[in-house]
């Protein structure tokens, strides 16, 4: 050390209130921007965000806006474990073939499943709508309560190509055990697209039913 950095009356370099820099960086904006970083991740990498929309190619150009929503198929002559099992079902050659052995029976767009019905192999089609392993969700007590298929998959009967309509994740299905009568239809109109509910039916299905879906844990994770 020189007697020049011992020398009070020497200018600074930086004026002194560049030390108190160090201080406000790490004791204010520092936890501040780690606290917005969070939020930021927290609410944008939901699956609202990175999962709805999601809309995969799929091997045979199949669709439901034909099918459902100009021809009026049923969803459960296709996805027959709708009403009776854990998974609403992929349906299987055979069901395909009831109509196309007799209609385009040559189309080009058709040659996979004319394949899959020579060679006994299924289709393999892509899976868009999935709930984790770790989380238990039971298709037919849906359907059966009066959940329309609407109201997890979107209006199927406007997609030719299915897309995610729905996050599927815990916040939003919590949503809807809460307050089921948002959700709840006469049988009869489970599959019918565009039906607009009334909650004072759906809260009279709900009373008429005994629906009290689950909001503990083991409801789901079991």
């Amino acid at each position: 050390m020189n007697e020049k950095d011992t020398n009070p009356g020497e200018p600074w370099v930086f004026p002194k209130w560049h030390n108190r820099i160090p201080l406000i960086f790490f004791g204010v904006i520092g936890p501040v921007v780690s606290v917005l970083a969070v939020a930021g991740v927290w609410y944008y990498f939901s699956p609202r965000f990175t999962d709805v929309g999601y809309r995969p190619e799929q091997p045979v150009p199949y669709s439901h806006k034909l099918h459902v929503g100009e021809l009026g198929l049923d969803c459960r002559y296709c996805h027959t474990g709708a009403e009776i099992s854990s998974s609403a079902r992929v349906p299987p050659t055979q069901t395909c073939m009831n109509c196309h052995t007799q209609i385009k029976t040559d189309s080009p767009d058709l040659r996979l499943v004319r394949e899959s019905w020579i060679e006994d192999k299924p289709v393999e089609w892509v899976r868009v709508h999935k709930t984790p392993d770790y989380a238990y969700f039971e298709h037919s007590a849906h359907v059966q309560a009066g959940v329309g298929c609407e109201s997890c998959h979107g209006r199927i009967d406007q997609m030719v190509e299915v897309t995610l309509a729905e996050p599927l994740n815990m916040g939003w299905c919590l949503d809807c055990h809460r307050a089921p009568e948002k959700h709840l239809r006469p049988a009869s109109e489970v599959t019918t697209m565009g039906y607009v509910v009334d909650e004072a039916m759906g809260l009279k299905l709900k009373d008429e039913k005994g629906i009290n879906p689950p909001l503990h844990c083991s409801g789901c994770h079991r």
